[in-house]
């Protein structure tokens, strides 16, 4: 029998102790939008935030997408190692082979599962002061810039017919970047824009123009079928009250072919660095554990025994 030396023995228990620390890294991919669209931006930050949380032991590579639809549709090829973010609206839709899904369903579909919520597409009507106006009825006879192509366009047009305004304002040939210094210049009384708030857009419009950014009633935003949302006194210059407004949520998903200690510590992880990732991008000062009723569908068992540990409030859908 041939029997290895003290030192022989050590450095293979070492190599060894060494090829498992390597192995017990994680590797995530998180797919959500276009590279340089603010929800880019978010994917860079929960991916520092998780190799900074989990020191090392998480590991997110962020991938460039194409939009929501996108996103859902990869399921059907992808692993235990895929996060994607998408509005909850769509896992419906993609569960019930309805709408853009028609025709595309597929099991996969029905495994997909949350984690957890991140900042909402939030409406923003944003009017000069110069303008004078205040409220949508005193939109009449303003040239307002929709932009073209984005959810906030398509949004805005809808709005403006739900409530009594179309053919009733001037709508600005122009892209939504030329917002701000149209206004500046007062060729346009106003713009409309989708972004997580506080958007970048509506921040310098307030700060060099004035700006007043219009509050919904109840009654419109129920006549418009989104989500409500409250933009907090305070968050632009000039802002002393706060804004009624609509949203579109959006999640990060999984699907069950995660094993739930992943979900568990990339929830966990998320909801624990947010404060930090706040003082980089104030968007995640709008996020709450409140927002879990957006979700519509179910949650993954590893966000859910997060969910449980810290007594946030569950649905029976979420289960």
């Amino acid at each position: 029998m041939t029997f290895l030396k003290p030192f022989v023995v050590a450095a293979a228990v070492a190599a060894c102790a060494m090829g498992t620390a390597a192995g017990a890294e994680t590797r995530i991919t998180y797919k959500s939008a276009k590279a340089g669209s603010s929800y880019y931006q978010m994917a860079v930050q929960i991916s520092e935030a998780m190799k900074a949380g989990t020191d090392g032991a998480i590991s997110v590579t962020v991938e460039e997408s194409q939009g929501s639809v996108q996103n859902v549709m990869e399921v059907r090829a992808r692993g235990g190692d895929y996060v994607f973010t998408t509005p909850p609206a769509l896992i419906g839709l993609a569960q019930r082979g309805a709408a853009m899904f028609e025709g595309k369903g597929s099991p996969a579909f029905d495994e997909i599962r949350a984690l957890f919520p991140i900042p909402s597409l939030t409406m923003h009507f944003v009017m000069s002061e110069a303008s004078g106006v205040t409220s949508f009825a005193e939109m009449e006879g303003k040239t307002i810039l929709l932009g073209s192509g984005s959810f906030g366009a398509r949004e805005g047009e809808k709005y403006l017919g739900l409530f009594g305004l179309e053919g009733k304002v001037t709508i600005a040939d122009s892209e939504l970047s030329n917002a701000v210094n149209a206004l500046k210049n007062g060729q346009i009384d106003g713009f409309v824009t989708a972004g997580s708030y506080p958007a970048p857009n509506v921040i310098e419009a307030a700060a060099s123009t004035g700006v007043t950014v219009l509050s919904l009633s109840p009654e419109q935003i129920a006549e418009t079928g989104r989500t409500a949302l409250t933009i907090p006194a305070g968050t632009y210059a000039g802002q002393e009250a706060d804004i009624d407004t609509t949203s579109l949520p959006v999640v990060a998903y999984t699907t069950t072919k995660m094993d739930e200690e992943t979900a568990y510590q990339l929830t966990k992880t998320y909801w624990e660095t947010k404060a930090e990732m706040a003082g980089d991008a104030k968007w995640w000062d709008g996020v709450s554990v409140d927002m879990l009723s957006n979700i519509t569908t179910q949650i993954h068992p590893g966000a859910l025994r997060y969910y449980k540990e810290v007594g946030a409030t569950l649905s029976d859908a979420h289960m």
